[in-house]
């Protein structure tokens, strides 16, 4: 039996959505009882957590972001999968680790070929026979579409694209945009930024009567960092333009895509659907550093600090997750899999792995998640990158390992801090700590092993000199 036939015949029946005590027909299924909740994704590229208003930004302006803030919960310590976008967008729809896709790295990756060592073969396009999260809500009378940019396909464009776009992985309806070059004119929609929000604005009009699940997948503010010249004047000339965390251009960026999340809220207001759509808003890496610094947070893109990783995370769910509400549980994007699932009560016979856990106890308010670590594997050269690492955050506490001095080098070169008291990464606690450091070691160790991980060799035709060179 291939995929499409399992899908079809097996994995969310009415018969294996079945609740005891409930209606076996799937349209009525749901935790309280009540018809199915929408729900609206809103993932940017690139946006760091600190480059919010309701996250602490003077200087950037995200009016509609942050009132959605106010009227859900704002995680403080939500991470994603990977430093780079490919596989943290693969973490998302399929609830799996990076790791263990062997997705880690943005698609197609750059070449180092005189580099110290040998990144591994990794997995450069989501395979067909990984079950998303729109297969699974697809299968369960949801219409889904994906609008913007996807990144989870063999090329960025067709024809080679094509096998593995979004409709072939559970979307009803899918638009794929790409980043624009650096000649671009800033004056056009760059960024797609208008695009996608008409495409979604449509499709709220057109479904907002049955239940849906819509992927609005924003390009920026991913550079070239462009901007039109009305907005970036205006923060030019905002106190604080002068800050190395700010910058006008990308100021000027949030704000297209402020006001592109308030449309979409404007519009689940006017079709009178806004008490039954949950809303999420979150990114897909951190910021790029050599635009802005992700102040206070340490580093930036492609980069395991918190700046390469710590992302905004808000959560709208009226009804049910309290009004400005706030959460510092460390969650993860491969939460997001096992949340929708939860909620709607399905139970996931479509895989027998999943890594990321449910947030419902969390957006309900019911209680704390299982005690767990969340692991990151980056075997990767990135032109934005100190080095290729893991890290593994248990608690309070984040150990970084650097695969140039461990898996292949004959030191032991880990980092240890208290994220609690050290939110910049600043005191290197490894030999102040050494039992909790050895701890997490093994954890992250351990884990890779489960997994599967993928780990770098030596590189036989390293050349220090032309190292230096190697450009994504």
């Amino acid at each position: 039996m291939n995929r499409r036939q399992f899908l079809k015949s097996t994995v969310f029946s009415a018969a294996a959505l079945a609740i005891p005590g409930c209606s076996s027909e799937i349209t009525k299924a749901g935790k309280d009882g009540k018809s199915k909740p929408n729900f609206l994704f809103i993932l940017a590229d690139d946006y760091g957590w600190s480059q919010l208003g309701c996250y602490g930004s003077q200087y950037y302006e995200t009016p509609y972001i942050d009132r959605l803030a106010r009227q859900g919960m704002k995680f403080t310590d939500a991470y994603a999968a990977c430093p780079v976008c490919s596989p943290t967008r693969a973490s998302i729809m399929t609830g799996k680790y990076p790791a263990r896709l062997h997705l880690t790295d943005f698609i197609a990756g750059g070449s180092f070929p005189y580099d110290k060592y040998k990144q591994p073969a990794w997995q450069k396009f989501l395979p067909l026979e990984e079950i998303t999260f729109a297969e699974v809500l697809k299968t369960a009378g949801y219409t889904t579409a994906s609008f913007g940019k996807w990144h989870l396909s063999i090329a960025k464009k067709p024809p080679q694209s094509l096998p593995y776009n979004p409709e072939r992985q559970g979307f009803d309806e899918s638009f794929v945009t790409y980043k624009p070059s650096s000649k671009h004119d800033p004056e056009s929609d760059a960024h797609n930024v208008e695009i996608i929000t008409e495409k979604s604005l449509e499709f709220l009009q057109n479904n907002k009567d049955t239940p849906f699940f819509l992927y609005v997948t924003h390009n920026t503010i991913h550079s070239p960092i462009l901007a039109k010249k009305k907005l970036l004047e205006k923060y030019k000339n905002k106190p604080g333009a002068n800050l190395p965390q700010n910058n006008p251009i990308v100021a000027a960026m949030i704000e297209d895509l402020d006001n592109s999340v308030g449309k979409l809220l404007a519009k689940l207001d006017e079709l009178k659907i806004a008490d039954k759509t949950i809303v999420v808003f979150f990114g897909d890496n951190g910021g790029l550093e050599k635009a802005a610094k992700q102040t206070p947070l340490r580093s930036g893109k492609a980069n395991l600090y918190e700046g390469g990783i710590r992302e905004p995370l808000i959560v709208r769910w009226p009804g049910v997750v309290q009004q400005g509400s706030s959460c510092s549980e460390p969650v993860t994007s491969v939460d997001f899999f096992p949340t929708f699932l939860d909620i709607l009560d399905l139970k996931n016979k479509a895989t027998n792995t999943i890594d990321g856990l449910s947030l419902l106890p969390l957006l309900r308010q019911t209680g704390p998640l299982n005690a767990r670590a969340i692991y990151w594997h980056y075997p990767h050269y990135h032109s934005s990158s100190i080095g290729p690492g893991g890290a593994v955050r248990m608690g309070d506490y984040k150990l970084l390992e650097w695969f140039d001095e461990t898996i292949c080098g004959p030191s032991n070169r880990f980092e240890l801090y208290n994220l609690k008291h050290d939110i910049g990464e600043k005191n290197n606690l490894a030999k102040k700590l050494p039992r909790k450091t050895r701890q997490l070691k093994e954890l992250l160790a351990n884990w890779r092993q489960k997994v599967g991980a993928q780990i770098m060799t030596r590189n036989p035709g390293y050349d220090p000199q032309k190292a230096k060179k190697s450009k994504i």
